[in-house]
């Protein structure tokens, strides 16, 4: 049994996908401009986690799930300016660099990765039917969204309506027929990205981009999509209108699942506030992929993260413990705990906390997997990382045996010292020492 709690019934309900065979779920991803802070990693890992699950309930076939690269921009177009080069060259540059750094967190690539530039034909189709039906009107080479067309407007984010005229910090425009309207296609100066379209050269506006490709990809109704908190409004609330307007009033998805920010202190982590931390300095710092994303799951994914150096203290810390357990074991079957935990609205710390419980090896190991940890060996664990010479650590080891041998302590000391300051932990034991990373 999985159960999630659902944005827009403001409760948590049982997971009822419409084709068990077939479960869709849709993730809002990057906007490949910059390199993604640790806050922009949070989405990627709850999801592919709760990926996780889904297939270990209805199997390792029954899950589509996509998530979207924005490579349309206003941001984009800020930076190519700014660098003088292709649009391309941008965004698979860093695009490039999101892949590789969700991949160090142990996160799978998506069954479906749709950009918006090569999506924009299904966008013109889904504008066309809007001004058809009477939602969408054209103004000085704009398409906008006739937000008083949807009487159902506001259903998720339940905001009164001056909430959200403000809220949405929409253009304010003499062409708009009311404040609230959002833009579905905006004209395109002669020297940025644009596409042909009825309504002159221009690009879509960024709501309409994962309406038209949620529904190329996955179908007008999908069962889960999920994002972060601040995509509730006004990004999901638009793609909601748009898509229950185009589809004669059938939903856009059956569940809506939103993860909470990652803040430092009293703010959420933001480019824009320039208060981030990103993976590329995690990693040189020394920090595994795996640790970010322990502490990445140390908290409920609805809650705030608070994020500390001493969180990923804790999170190394609880990883040697588990990795000390496993040893080279082979995964068995998993923890009847666990899956009740993470079926609880995907309860990521009491699935931990019960991780900590497992005394056997193989049920660990499954366990943990069903998190995306301990897939590794904890050989690779202690002794893998950056580029060291294992040959030359052993090397260093046998001087130092032989040291002590003849009774040579104090080179046997600087041996264990220099080791030590190059964060090699030696541990004796009555079958000779062995060294892991510190």
């Amino acid at each position: 049994m999985i159960r999630l709690h659902d944005t827009m019934a403001r409760k948590k309900r049982d997971f009822e996908p419409a084709d068990p065979s077939r479960i869709t779920m849709y993730v809002c991803g990057p906007t490949v401009y910059g390199r993604a802070h640790i806050g922009n990693m949070r989405p990627p890992v709850v999801f592919d986690t709760l990926a996780r699950l889904i297939r270990h309930h209805y199997g390792e076939d029954s899950l589509v799930y996509a998530r979207n690269v924005t490579d349309i921009d206003d941001k984009i177009i800020a930076k190519v300016a700014d660098e003088g080069v292709e649009p391309s060259l941008i965004t698979e540059r860093y695009e490039q660099f999101y892949l590789d750094d969700t991949g160090a967190l142990g996160v799978a690539p998506p069954s479906i990765a749709p950009h918006a530039t090569e999506e924009v034909p299904a966008m013109i189709a889904m504008i066309e039917e809007l001004i058809g039906k009477g939602n969408a009107y054209e103004a000085e080479g704009h398409v906008l969204f006739s937000v008083p067309s949807d009487p159902d407007y506001g259903a998720l984010s339940r905001r009164q309506r001056d909430e959200m005229i403000a809220g949405a910090r929409v253009e304010v425009a003499p062409y708009k027929r009311d404040p609230a309207d959002f833009v579905l296609w905006k004209p395109s100066d002669p020297d940025v990205i644009g596409f042909d379209s009825p309504w002159g050269r221009g690009r879509p506006g960024w709501h309409i981009e994962c309406s038209a490709m949620i529904r190329a990809h996955l179908g007008e109704t999908i069962d889960i999509h999920g994002g972060g908190l601040d995509l509730i409004f006004p990004h999901h609330e638009n793609e909601i209108a748009q898509s229950r307007c185009s589809h004669g009033g059938a939903p856009l998805a059956r569940y809506w699942v939103h993860n909470g920010f990652v803040d430092m202190g009293s703010q959420k982590m933001s480019k824009s506030l320039g208060n981030i931390v990103t993976p590329e300095a995690l990693f040189a710092a020394g920090h595994k992929g795996e640790t970010i994303r322990m502490a990445l799951l140390s908290a409920h994914y609805r809650q705030p993260l608070p994020w500390t150096e001493t969180l990923l203290e804790q999170a190394k810390a609880t990883l040697d413990g588990l990795y000390r357990k496993i040893g080279d074991a082979a995964p068995g079957e998993v923890d009847a705990s666990v899956l009740d935990a993470l079926g609880d609205d995907l309860n990521t710390p009491l699935a931990l906390s019960r991780l900590g419980q497992i005394e056997d090896a193989a049920t660990l190991k499954a366990s943990a997997a069903l998190l995306g940890l301990l897939e590794g060996s904890a050989d690779d664990w202690f002794r893998g990382g950056r580029d060291d010479d294992a040959a030359a650590i052993d090397t260093k080891i046998a001087e130092r045996a032989a040291a002590k041998k003849a009774r040579d302590f104090a080179t046997a000391d600087r041996i264990r010292d220099e080791l030590a300051a190059d964060g090699i932990l030696l541990e004796d034991g009555p079958e000779g020492t062995t060294w892991r990373r510190g």
